[in-house]
């Protein structure tokens, strides 16, 4: 991934496409998370290479699932503070609320 001062990605309803722009200092932020997270994945697999304790395991697991949710926190509230204002006062915010309530569907 390239990143510039703004960063847009498209996403589409089927219906209709609209760009999001995302500030590079955001971007790199998440996907500094996502490389350590990456890091932290290939530790656990590591350890039951090695046939380590499972609760040793089970706790690094853990620590991954939180710092998999703090990055969707991170990229939720980027949505909110970003996406949706933009979505609202470029008139689109229907749209962009539906999309935002599908995701959250899956995620939840």
């Amino acid at each position: 991934m390239t990143l510039s001062s703004s960063s847009p990605h498209t996403h589409s309803d089927g219906a209709q496409a609209h760009t999001h722009v995302h500030s590079e200092e955001s971007l790199r932020l998440i996907v500094n998370r996502l490389s350590r997270i990456e890091g932290h994945i290939r530790g656990v697999k590591t350890m039951v290479q090695e046939s380590r304790p499972c609760p040793e395991v089970l706790i690094q697991i853990a620590a991954v699932r939180g710092a998999v949710d703090r990055v969707a926190r991170m990229i939720l509230d980027e949505h909110l503070s970003e996406c949706i204002t933009r979505a609202a006062q470029e008139g689109n915010i229907e749209t962009e609320l539906a999309e935002l309530r599908a995701a959250l569907d899956r995620f939840l």
